[in-house]
């Protein structure tokens, strides 16, 4: 990988600083053990950005993003920042930055180390060794669609969302989805609701179209109620899922549960690639701000540090190191180390930094 890739860092509110702390440490270790480095800038977004400039996200630093290989976010929001204005709440600036950069691939993996499977909610045998990716279309659907309003009627107030989509927007995120699971396991769910949603109708029309294009790939459609179910009665049946917007909010965060925390996940978020092959890239850990114990040391790291490495490997090609920072979770994990939203009986409970520190030593064990 060539030295010195352009990496913006917004930490974000709540336990967000903490977290890119530990990622800092593995950052590091590359320099120092593996060569590789990076020219990092950081910045500020979410209710950190408003306390200082009055909204989530300058123009300053938009333009930083849309000019670097990667964007790692930490975690944006809180309830100090309820009241403010819907346009410039911490959310809003998250959903700027993905909608100017055009981040519409929404990467959201849901694996389930053997060390995390009594954690799950769902019996161990059903979710240990569990992998599914759900990719989500994250610039188009409900949560952009016009007209958005809510407007004053006769006895009461009408709320309107729009849900709408075209074929372009189902086609590229497809084609990320085929690719992916031409890399995997070769099996992609389609999941829409065609039965009642016109959007439903022309999304399986697409998906089905593109499927042509991977005949390798076995496509198989399903309603998203249906997902959902099927998500907790037999998720292992799943290897990647395509959807839309809102109902990958949905799902995504149904399979993330199966795994025991909502703190082990990463996601990544990409745009479609240029003239160059270059593409705009965010990664961000799955769980919120967590304002309760921020500033505290509590907090788990590793959603954070397994976005890192999913940067490593979809931004940079970097396979070789993203797999030493996700088998050096994995053996953080089998030693029995474990934040307190992960902690089980018999195990180590660490701090966050201690938590990073331990994940480091892994990494010096395995690069021997």
């Amino acid at each position: 990988m060539a030295a010195n890739k352009k990496l913006l860092f917004l930490p974000g509110d709540g336990i967000g600083p903490e977290v890119m702390g530990q990622v800092r440490k593995v950052i590091d270790w590359l320099d120092n053990r593996r060569h590789v480095s990076f020219d990092l800038d950081e910045d500020l977004v979410g209710g950190a950005a408003i306390d200082t400039h009055g909204t989530s996200l300058t123009d300053a630093t938009l333009d930083k993003a849309m000019n670097v290989d990667a964007v790692l976010l930490g975690a944006v929001g809180g309830p100090k920042w309820d009241n403010v204005a819907r346009d410039i709440r911490p959310e809003a600036g998250l959903l700027t930055l993905r909608k100017d950069m055009d981040l519409f691939a929404n990467l959201r993996p849901a694996n389930c180390l053997p060390a995390m499977a009594e954690a799950s909610s769902l019996k161990e045998d059903l979710v240990s060794g569990l992998d599914i990716l759900i990719v989500r279309e994250s610039t188009g659907g409900a949560y952009f669609g016009q007209p958005k309003m809510i407007e004053d009627i006769e006895g009461g107030q009408r709320a309107v969302d729009t849900q709408v989509y075209t074929t372009a927007e189902i086609e590229r995120v497809c084609r990320v989805a085929f690719d992916l699971a031409g890399k995997r396991n070769g099996k992609l769910h389609s999941v829409e609701k065609a039965n009642v949603m016109e959007t439903g109708v022309l999304w399986r029309q697409v998906a089905t179209e593109i499927g042509k294009e991977f005949p390798e790939i076995e496509l198989e459609h399903m309603y998203a109620d249906n997902c959902a179910m099927q998500l907790v009665r037999a998720p292992k049946q799943f290897d990647v899922i395509v959807t839309d917007n809102l109902f990958g909010d949905i799902l995504s965060d149904c399979a993330a549960m199966l795994t025991g925390s909502l703190g082990m996940l990463p996601s990544a978020t990409l745009s479609g690639a240029d003239q160059s092959g270059r593409r705009r890239a965010m990664y961000e850990p799955v769980h919120g701000s967590a304002p309760d114990i921020a500033g505290e040391d509590k907090a788990n790291p590793l959603a954070t540090i397994l976005s890192f490495a999913m940067m490593l490997r979809y931004s940079f090609g970097d396979g070789d190191n993203a797999d030493l920072i996700e088998g050096a979770v994995k053996n953080t994990l089998a030693r029995g180390i474990r934040t307190g939203d992960i902690m089980q009986d018999g195990m180590e409970l660490v701090s966050c930094s201690q938590m990073g520190q331990a994940l480091t030593e892994e990494l010096d064990k395995l690069a021997v």
